[in-house]
């Protein structure tokens, strides 16, 4: 749409030019990988390359790579796969809904952050019993951006002999992912936000680790994933992340946290509406999203107003869901959860698309303050 300037990519990214010209020959041939024939060869190496490109970006072996759905199964396959050691699981309460809710099926311990949003690793590990089966511990918050202590955390549940998974879903593709030096046991990956398609991602699994599989019916992904392969998102998603892992990486990092900072900077000085507070560590933190709190009301007038001038960004309240439900994040975080604005940049960002926000933001909360409906007033 013309005029228009999206700045919501932690929500999902534009798929990258690479990416769609590596699937588009897919979409016309038929070939099942688990085939011996001629076309099921052909997928099979196209999907195995793909798995090595994946494997380079994350720091893991290619046998590690399992392809899924995305994010969302994965977080949800990995606790299904640690529960059969037992009921237990301890998750943060700033971690994703999937993680969350995937979790709430067994007999889980929350553990709350500070008002940075940072988990204490020696809260974590006092919640760990015994019987414990598994921690999750998102490597970057999905809202308001803040790192976790994922290494520290890793290193003592493997002292203790507990599974970590690691949600890396907003990590992977911003900053840099070593899965074999972080020692994880299960960590996930979206393809969609860092420019792959939507629809596929990866659960990468410890060398060695055998646990129980939650798709079955086919010996797929090495009887680790059940299903008919999706080809073409896996073809995208290898094509995307080779770009990063042949060095787009560390170039579009770069951008990321220059772009970002120049919101936080506006929002230091109060150039982006009296009372406009940041959330969040604004160190610690990934590159590539900023939240903030607008004073006044709730986000969604806000919301709309930036719509209406042309730009998209999200806020974590229930206005921008179909759950009627404050932000969990916000509420665990101890600060307002009605309303928040998530600013997130990608690999297409541009320092247009950033200087229209802080330009846009401040008239649209000074409009609705003379309104009298919400933010201000």
């Amino acid at each position: 749409m013309a005029g228009r300037r999206y700045l919501d990519h932690a929500s999902t990214s534009p798929c990258r030019p690479v990416a769609v010209e590596a699937m588009v020959p897919w979409f016309g041939k038929a070939g099942d990988p688990g085939r011996i024939h001629q076309e099921g060869h052909a997928a099979r190496v196209a999907v195995e390359q793909a798995r090595q490109s994946v494997a380079e970006l994350l720091g893991a072996r290619s046998r590690e790579v399992v392809f899924t759905s995305g994010a969302t199964e994965s977080a949800v396959t990995a606790t299904w796969m640690a529960t059969e050691r037992g009921e237990h699981v301890v998750a943060s309460a700033v971690e994703h809904s999937c993680v969350r809710e995937a979790s709430a099926r067994h007999r889980v311990t929350l553990v709350g952050c500070d008002r940075l949003g940072r988990v204490d690793p020696d809260t974590v590990m006092g919640a760990v019993e015994p019987g414990t089966a598994l921690v999750h511990l998102q490597w970057g918050n999905h809202e308001v951006g803040t790192l976790q202590p994922v290494a520290e955390v890793v290193s003592r549940c493997r002292d203790r002999g507990v599974l970590v998974h690691v949600d890396a879903a907003q990590a992977a593709g911003h900053v840099p992912v070593d899965f074999g030096a972080l020692g994880a046991d299960l960590l996930s990956v979206s393809a969609h936000k860092l420019g792959g398609p939507p629809g596929v991602g990866a659960l990468l699994v410890r060398r060695g680790l055998r646990l129980r599989p939650l798709l079955v019916g086919g010996d797929q992904e090495r009887a680790r994933r059940a299903g008919a392969e999706n080809v073409p998102g896996i073809v995208g998603f290898g094509a995307a992340a080779g770009q990063l892992a042949g060095g787009a990486l560390d170039g579009e990092a770069l951008d990321a946290r220059r772009r970002t900072g120049v919101i936080l900077a506006a929002a230091a000085a109060g150039r982006l509406g009296a009372g406009t507070k940041v959330l969040g560590d604004p160190d610690g933190r990934l590159p590539q999203v900023v939240c903030l709190a607008p004073a006044g009301g709730e986000a969604e007038p806000v919301l709309l107003d930036l719509d209406r001038a042309g730009l998209a960004v999200h806020s974590g309240s229930s206005c921008s869901s179909e759950v009627l439900e404050p932000s969990p994040v916000l509420e665990a975080m101890g600060v307002d959860a009605s309303r928040s604005l998530r600013v997130s940049v990608g690999w297409s960002s541009t320092d247009d698309d950033v200087d229209a926000f802080c330009a846009t933001l401040p008239a649209v909360l000074a409009r609705l303050s003379a309104l009298g409906r919400g933010v201000g007033a």
